[in-house]
Order: C-alpha cells, then structure tokens, then sequence
C-alpha cells in the first residue's frame, strides 16, 4: 500500500500500520500500531478509548472520508455514513493500552472471541494481523472522553471482564504511590491472566470461568456481591465489561452498598452477540440516559 502522508486537520482521524504482533495469552493479542499520522501523538491519561474501522473484504486499508478543515465531527460522520455499506468499514471501540513516545507506537490489545466461523471483523482481523496491515483510528478525543477520579476516594474498586483489561492495565499504572485499589477481572481462563505494573497498593482478585462453566459476567458479579468492603471510608467504583454485568454490579453498589451514583464509573463495552458500537437496545439508551443524569 501506498505509504499515507500525516493528517493536519484538527480532527484525530489517522491512518495507523501495524509494526509488530504479540500473542499475550490463549485469547488476548497486542498489535503495535505505527505509521506518520502518530507523529506527535499523546496520552494523557488512562482509559482513553478510540474507534477502529476494519477495512472491508478486498481492500488493504479502510476506505475514510477526509476530515473537513473546520474539525467539524457531525460532518465527517455524515460522510462516512454516505460510504456505501458493502464499502462502509466496520468500526468498534477499543482502549489505548500504552503509548512508545520514543518510535511513535501505542498498543491495542484484542480479545479473540468465538472461532473462525462465529467471530466478528474485529476478531477475525486481529487473529490474522501482521506488519504492514491498516486500519483506521479516530481519538482519543475530547468527544467521548471522560475523566476518571483515580486516588481522590479513600479506596478505588475496578471490576471488569477480559474486554476491560486493556483499561484496567492503564488504571492501575495511573493509581498514585499510597492508594488502595482491589480489582475483580474475569476472564476465560488462568493463562489469560496478566501482571499490572502499579505504584498502588493493589490487590487483584482473577476470576476464571472455565473452572466454573460460568457465562459471561456471571463470576464477576457473584464475586463483587460476595466482597468484604471497608467498614468505613469513600470508595470510587470503575466498571465495564459486557453490559447486562455492569448494570448488575452498579445496581448492588447502589441498592445494596450505599454508593452514591456519582462515584461509580461505568461502561457496557459489548453484549451478548452485539459489540458496544452496534445499534444500541432499550438496556442501552436507558444506560445513557443513567449516566447524562449522573453528571449533571
């Protein structure tokens, strides 16, 4: 493929080429992306997510609309949705997991779910990548980000599901030397177990279903509702993973332990047979409608 020039417009859409491809475990992978349009790319803190765009079936690189030199979001999004569908590349949310300042890299890890037949773009992209691949990414971006209040309540509580172990990597980084954090991850299996480099004094409590036959989210929430809190002091919650969990678990920390809305952060990252960037169900649009209330 032709080798892209750097985008100068204000939007952060980017062209991104794959330099190097890690299995982590059974069910994890980290692709390191590169290429000019990274030139100068920060991060500036944890949890920021971006969006993905998978070229389609005979393209080597996703077919973008340039970014408009106003910045103007509706008006690039009103044109990628004009792209034919059959040319329309898929698009999906992920988390940045680390940023290489040094060779302008960042790493994006990928949870390999399903098999050949039943995974989705994503999956299917990710079991295949190698050097040279591309793909889009727009973000991070003041658009969607948000700010997470690590180290500001007397104890933090992160819980998720393999899909947020990208984040939860990045959260545990960022915890300041002094703060007491606990997290609850699931995943499928001890081998997709990872370590977590952290100033904070951490402990992790790893979940894996196939000692169980457990579905998805099923151990996480059994386990969060089974805890010892701290008899006293403030606590921030962080949350994400598949969605019907994630309500399930801010609604025992709500109903059943007293936290106030405003200290719980949380994502659906996908559903059963949907992922987060999919037409959004009832469940979902009420989720939204949680978290617009929440910060006002």
């Amino acid at each position: 493929m032709q080798q892209q020039t750097p985008r100068t417009a204000s939007l952060p859409v980017r062209y991104l080429q794959v330099t190097a491809v890690r299995r982590l475990s059974p069910h994890l992978v980290r692709v390191t992306f590169g290429g000019p349009d990274l030139a100068g790319f920060r991060l500036d803190a944890p949890d920021q997510q971006v969006k993905l765009y998978f070229p389609r079936p005979g393209r080597d690189a996703p077919r973008l609309p340039e970014p408009p030199a106003d910045g103007d979001l509706m008006r690039w999004y009103q044109a990628f949705q004009a792209i034919p569908e059959d040319e329309r590349p898929w698009m999906r949310s992920y988390t940045v997991r680390a940023h290489h300042p040094g060779d302008d890299t960042i790493d994006i890890d990928f949870v390999l779910h399903g098999t050949d037949t039943t995974s989705g773009p994503a999956t299917r992209w990710a079991r295949t990548a190698a050097p040279g691949d591309t793909l889009g990414m727009f973000g991070p971006s003041a658009y969607f980000a948000r700010p997470v209040p690590l180290g500001t309540a007397d104890w933090t509580l992160l819980a998720g599901d393999e899909t947020a172990l990208p984040a939860i990597g990045t959260l545990a980084e960022w915890l300041p030397a002094g703060a007491r954090a606990v997290a609850y991850i699931e995943v499928a299996e001890v081998a997709d177990e990872q370590p977590l480099d952290t100033r904070a004094d951490l402990t992790v409590r790893w979940l894996h279903r196939d000692q169980r036959a457990a579905g998805p989210g099923e151990l996480l929430v059994e386990a969060v509702r089974a805890a010892r809190f701290p008899a006293a002091g403030s606590v921030f919650a962080w949350l994400a993973g598949e969605a019907g969990a994630v309500r399930a678990l801010r609604r025992h920390l709500v109903e059943d332990r007293g936290l106030a809305k405003r200290d719980i952060d949380f994502t659906g990252y996908w559903r059963r047979s949907l992922s987060q960037d999919d037409a959004p169900t009832e469940e979902d649009l009420a989720e939204a409608r949680e978290r617009l209330a929440d910060a006002r």
